[in-house]
């Protein structure tokens, strides 16, 4: 009796209700997805094969890939990127080593703070450096003040370089998260041992700290490069004249010139180039992780 008694709750167990199958929960985050992003995304290729005097060609993508202005845009694009990266990296690990191994009073503040720092739009960034450097700004104004000169010296923020600054300003602390992050996992005892051993500060970080940072110096500069290739705000805001990148291609078609096809044709272009740089980032962060 209390054999048969113990077995109904088991073969209860044993033979579960069948319930809804698990793909249909995925039916409405996949139909969000397909409305918000794949079918807007969808109507801009199918513009960008669609020129204005009808049917279906790839005129529109002869016509931008001929054109002086989208060679430019894309080189000019490429070299802020890359110098942004560059800028970045070495600017991240430097503060990244000091917060992390140099003790200083407020140094666990300044770690907090770059968390906070990350939700900054990118305008505010470019806002602050205008309030510094533009043609009206502090350090301009400062110098008038003393020199008695009609305009100060600081016109940088309208070229290239400005932009270059901001970019750097701005993605700096993307690079020292990972950065912070990575040097958090170093054992101090093997700091002590490089060091009881006679190794100065240069050979310590060459040969221990940054082997254990490549990983995260991968992955930032990665995100860096994505985000830096996709910037549309920074080079709004800083005024730089002849400074087009591809987001500003693409605003300068739609909106200035109505050309909506090259638009797309543009916007296409940079989606490719970011995806493939997206599939990039996340090879290298999963092997950072790893």
């Amino acid at each position: 009796m209390a054999s048969a008694t113990l077995s109904a709750p088991v073969n209860k167990a044993a033979n579960p209700r069948k319930g809804m199958p698990k793909w249909v929960w995925a039916l409405p985050p996949v139909a969000v997805l397909a409305l918000v992003f794949l079918y807007p995304l969808a109507l801009v290729v199918q513009q960008s094969v669609q020129p204005d005097t009808g049917g279906t060609s790839l005129k529109p993508y002869a016509d931008v890939f001929a054109s002086s202005a989208f060679r430019e845009a894309l080189g000019t694009t490429v070299w802020l990127a890359l110098g942004a990266t560059v800028g970045c990296l070495v600017l991240g690990f430097a503060l990244a080593l000091v917060i992390a191994f140099v003790p200083f009073p407020g140094g666990k503040a300044v770690a907090k703070f770059i968390d906070v720092f990350l939700s900054f739009p990118s305008f505010l960034i470019t806002l602050a450096l205008l309030f510094v450097y533009g043609s009206v700004g502090m350090a301009n104004g400062l110098w008038t003040d003393v020199t008695g000169a009609a305009s100060g010296p600081f016109q940088f923020l309208t070229t290239p370089w400005g932009v270059l600054l901001a970019e750097i300003t701005y993605f700096t602390p993307f690079v020292m998260r990972p950065l912070l992050a990575a040097f958090s996992q170093i054992e101090t005892a093997q700091l002590e041992v490089a060091s009881s051993l006679g190794a100065k500060p240069a050979r310590v970080i060459r040969q221990v700290i940054l082997p254990e940072a490549l990983p995260a110096l991968a992955a930032g500069g990665s995100l860096v490069l994505v985000m830096c290739l996709n910037e549309f705000g920074i080079v709004l805001f800083t005024g730089a004249k002849g400074v087009t990148t591809l987001p500003m291609l693409v605003y300068s078609k739609a909106i200035l010139e109505s050309d909506y096809p090259g638009a797309c044709v543009v916007a296409v272009v940079n989606v490719l180039i970011s995806v493939g740089l997206y599939g990039l980032y996340r090879v290298v962060s999963r092997r950072a992780g790893a």
